[in-house]
C-alpha cells in the first residue's frame, strides 16, 4: 500500500498514523489500516483453545461440541512454541494442519497465535542471552512462564523465525481470520544481563546524545552521582532503590524493546500475510514491566485486545476503553471469563459480562478455556469442559450467548464510533508516580494512586452511561472530542502540551486537575511557571499546595459539595476566572478557575481526581457541550441506547429496578414490559 493511499484510508477511517511510522515503511499492510471485511458487523463467541493437550480423538469431540455451542471463533497456538519448533529450526506443523482443518469444516474461524512468550527450554540452553538475570546479577532459570528476555537479539531472530514459518503455512488457510503476538506481552520480568546492559547503554546513547546531555536529564549532580562516560552507566533497580529520572528511563527503554519485539513480528505478517489484522492478547499494564501501549497501539495491533477477568464494573469499563484507545474499531476479548483460578463459575455472570462487553465497544468473546488443565500452574483454573470431558453447564451459557448475539449483530452492534469525551492516560505518568522501594519524596507528595484517579474522572460519565474514550493526548488526535479530562497528568511533554494547546485554541474544552503538569519529558520539576508548558493556557500559576485537616468543601452550582482527598493546590489567576471557592480554607482559595484561550476555554480543579468533586463540574458542562447523558439507571445498571434500543446490563448479583420513561417490549425475553423493568442479578434486557 503507497503512502498516498496509507494517507487515504486513514482520512476515511479517522485513524491517526503517526508520519515517523509511515515514513519507515510506506509500503508495508501498517496494521491499524488492515481492511477486514469479514469481520466487520460481526460478533463472535468461542474459546482459547490449546490442542497441545488433547489426543485427535479428544480433539475431534471438542470440536463437535464447540460446533453445537454454535462458536464462531476459537484462539489457538499460543503457550506452545516447542510445539510448532521442538528443537531450533525444526518445525512440525502438521499435527496442526489436522486441527485447522477440522475448525474450517466446522465453520470455526481461527485467530492464529505465534507464540513467542513462552520460549521454549532448547532456545535458552542454545542462547543464555534470552535468560532472566536478577538486579543482583543472579541468573534465573526458566522456572516460570515469560521468563525470557525478548530484548535478547537471538531471541528476537528465533521468534521472527518463528512467525515467518507459521504465517508462510497457514497465511492463506481459510480458518484462519486474524494473527496474535507473544501472549500477554508485558509481563517478562526486567533482566539484569551484560547484554541488558549494553543495550540499555546504547539506548541512552541514541536518546541523549553526550554523557552531558544524560547526566542533565538525570540530575546526577544530586548526590554525587555524575556519570564520567558510556561505560560508567549502570543499569537502574527496577526494584528500587533509585531516582526517579533512572526509573523513568528504565521503564521507557523496556517499553520500547516490547514494542520493537511486536513490530519486528508485525512486518513478517505485512510482508507473507499481509491480509490478516493484528490482534494479540495484550498486557500492558502487567506490574513486571509493562510498556505504553497508548503511544503504540497503532503500529502492532489493527483492534485493541486483552485477556477480560472483570472485578468491579468501573474498573473493568476502564480497562476496555483503555485498550480500544483513539482506534474507531471495536475491541476483542481474547479471553474472556468463564470460571476463574479456584472459580468454578457462577450461572448467567459470563453472560452478563458478554453484554457489558456490546456497551463498551467489544465484538470477540473467547472463553478461558475450553479445557480444564491437567497439569501445570493452571490446573485449578476452570474451563468450559471439566477434567473428565464432560461438558459443563458453561457450555450451555456459552452457547445461549452464542445464539443471541446472532441476532443481536443486527442491531447495531458490535458498536462504532467516537466516544464524546476523552480521559488523558499516560503510562509514563504511572511509571513515574509509582516509585520502586527506597528513599524517593514522591511516595510523599503523590499518596494516592494514579490509575484510581484516573478512574475516578472516569466514573462520573460511566455513571451517566456516557462513553469516554481513554487515551494518551500526544498520540491519538482529539479535535473529535467534545471533552478532554485530564486527571493528575503529572508528566506534560511537549508533544502533549502542544496538542492541548492547539485543541483549545481550536475551541476545545480541557478539565485538568491538581498534580498536572508538574514534570517535564526526564521526571524533573519545571523551573517555569506551574502548570509547566501550559501555565498561560490555562491563565493562572500554582506552586503552593496543602493538605487539609478536614475534607474539602467547595460551593458550585449552589451547592456545597465534600471531596475525598485533602490534597489542594492554591492558584493564583492571570486572567482565569474563578468560578468557585474551598470553604473554611484560609482565604477561600480558588477551587475551580476557567480561562479563555483561543476559541476554546482550560478549566482547572485545584485538588486531586476525585469523582466528588469533578462530578458536578463535569455535568455542568453537558449542556453546553452537546454531551448527551446516557439512559437513567440505578447504581450496578449499565445502559446505553444504540438504534433507538437500550440495552441494560445488571452489573449487580442482587435483582434492580429500572424507571422506564416509557413501556416497551424486551427483544432479548419477548416479554413486554412497563414503566419499571425488573432486572434479575446478571440480568440483561434490550428495549424497543
Amino acid at each position: 500500500m503507497s503512502l498516498k493511499h496509507l494517507a487515504a484510508f486513514a482520512l476515511v477511517a479517522g485513524i491517526a498514523i503517526p508520519a515517523s511510522s509511515v515514513r519507515a515503511a510506506p509500503d508495508a499492510a501498517a496494521p491499524a489500516l488492515v481492511p477486514t471485511p469479514t469481520l466487520d458487523g460481526r460478533l463472535f463467541v468461542g474459546a482459547c483453545y490449546q490442542p497441545v493437550d488433547r489426543s485427535p480423538a479428544q480433539i475431534a469431540a471438542d470440536i463437535a461440541i464447540m460446533k453445537r455451542a454454535g462458536f464462531t471463533m476459537v484462539r489457538m497456538g499460543d503457550l506452545s512454541w516447542d510445539s510448532f519448533e521442538p528443537a531450533e529450526g525444526q518445525f512440525r506443523f502438521e499435527w496442526f494442519d489436522r486441527v485447522l482443518d477440522q475448525m474450517n469444516a466446522a465453520g470455526i474461524k481461527v485467530i492464529l497465535d505465534v507464540p513467542g512468550l513462552p520460549a521454549p527450554g532448547w532456545l535458552h540452553k542454545n542462547y543464555p542471552g534470552a535468560d532472566i538475570v536478577s538486579q543482583d546479577g543472579a541468573r534465573r532459570h526458566a522456572a516460570s512462564r515469560y521468563w525470557d528476555d525478548i530484548s535478547d537479539p537471538d531471541y528476537r531472530r528465533r521468534v521472527t523465525a518463528l512467525a515467518e514459518a507459521m504465517l508462510t503455512r497457514w497465511g492463506k488457510h481459510p480458518a484462519v481470520i486474524a494473527v496474535g503476538y507473544d501472549n500477554e506481552v508485558g509481563s517478562s520480568p526486567m533482566s539484569y544481563s551484560p547484554g541488558v546492559k549494553q543495550r540499555f547503554t546504547e539506548w541512552l546513547r541514541q536518546r541523549y546524545g553526550s554523557i552531558e546531555a544524560l547526566n542533565t536529564a538525570w540530575a546526577t549532580q544530586r548526590w554525587s552521582r555524575r556519570i564520567a562516560d558510556w561505560d560508567s552507566v549502570d543499569l537502574p533497580y527496577g526494584d528500587g532503590p533509585g531516582p526517579n529520572e533512572r526509573n523513568l528511563d528504565l521503564h521507557r527503554f523496556w517499553s520500547e524493546q516490547t514494542v520493537a519485539a511486536l513490530t519486528e513480528i508485525d512486518a513478517v505478517r505485512a510482508r507473507v500475510a499481509p491480509r490478516l489484522p493484528a490482534i494479540s492478547n495484550l498486557w500492558p499494564e502487567a506490574g513486571n514491566k509493562g510498556f505504553d501501549f497508548l503511544r503504540s497501539w497503532d503500529r502492532y495491533a489493527t483492534f485493541g485486545a486483552l485477556g477480560f477477568y472483570p472485578g468491579d464494573a468501573l474498573g473493568a469499563a476502564f480497562q476496555v476503553m483503555m485498550m480500544r484507545a483513539g482506534s474507531p474499531r471495536p475491541v476483542w476479548f481474547n479471553e474472556f471469563t468463564a470460571g476463574g483460578g479456584g472459580d468454578y463459575g457462577t450461572p448467567g455472570r459470563s453472560r452478563m459480562w458478554a453484554y457489558f462487553g456490546l456497551l463498551t465497544y467489544s465484538q470477540t468473546f473467547l472463553a478461558w478455556t475450553f479445557n480444564s488443565h491437567l497439569g501445570g500452574e493452571e490446573q485449578s483454573l476452570f474451563g468450559l469442559i471439566d477434567h473428565d470431558d464432560r461438558p459443563s453447564w458453561k457450555v450451555d451459557e456459552f452457547k445461549r450467548i452464542a445464539s443471541e448475539f446472532r441476532k443481536v449483530q443486527t442491531l447495531g452492534f458490535p458498536r462504532q464510533g467516537t466516544p464524546p469525551v476523552a480521559i488523558g492516560y499516560s503510562f509514563q505518568t504511572n511509571w513515574l508516580l509509582t516509585p520502586p522501594p527506597g528513599p524517593n519524596t514522591m511516595k510523599q507528595y503523590f499518596v494516592g494512586n494514579y490509575q484510581d484517579q484516573a478512574k475516578a474522572a472516569f466514573q462520573p460519565f460511566f455513571e451517566d452511561n456516557v462513553d469516554a474514550a481513554v487515551i494518551d493526548v500526544a498520540h491519538d488526535a482529539i479535535d473529535s472530542y467534545k471533552l478532554v479530562v485530564l486527571p493528575s497528568a503529572y508528566v506534560m511533554d511537549a508533544p502533549g502540551a502542544a496538542a492541548l494547546r492547539r485543541y483549545v485554541e481550536r475551541g476545545g474544552t480541557v478539565v485538568m486537575t491538581g498534580y498536572s503538569a508538574k514534570a517535564d519529558v526526564t521526571g524533573q520539576w519545571f523551573d517555569t511557571p506551574l502548570p509547566g508548558r501550559l501555565s498561560d493556557v490555562f491563565g493562572l500559576r500554582t506552586s503552593a499546595f496543602y493538605r487539609a485537616a478536614t475534607p474539602l468543601k467547595m460551593t458550585f452550582d449552589g451547592q456545597t459539595i465534600t471531596g475525598t482527598d485533602p490534597y489542594y493546590e492554591v492558584l493564583e489567576p492571570a486572567g482565569a476566572t474563578v468560578v468557585a471557592r474551598f470553604d473554611g480554607l484560609p482565604d477561600a482559595p480558588p477551587a475551580i478557575t476557567s480561562h479563555r484561550f483561543g476559541k476554546g476555554r482550560a478549566i482547572y480543579l485545584a485538588a486531586a481526581p476525585q469523582a466528588a468533586l469533578l462530578g458536578p463540574l463535569l455535568r455542568s458542562l453537558y449542556g453546553e457541550l452537546g454531551i448527551a447523558r446516557g439512559p437513567v439507571t440505578p447504581a450496578g445498571v449499565v445502559a446505553r441506547t444504540v438504534k433507538g434500543r437500550t440495552l441494560f446490563v445488571n452489573t449487580g448479583s442482587t435483582p434492580a429496578n429500572v424507571t422506564l420513561p416509557r413501556g416497551g417490549r424486551d427483544l432479548l425475553s419477548g416479554s413486554a414490559v412497563g414503566g419499571t423493568l425488573r432486572l434479575a442479578s446478571y440480568g440483561t434486557a434490550m428495549i424497543e
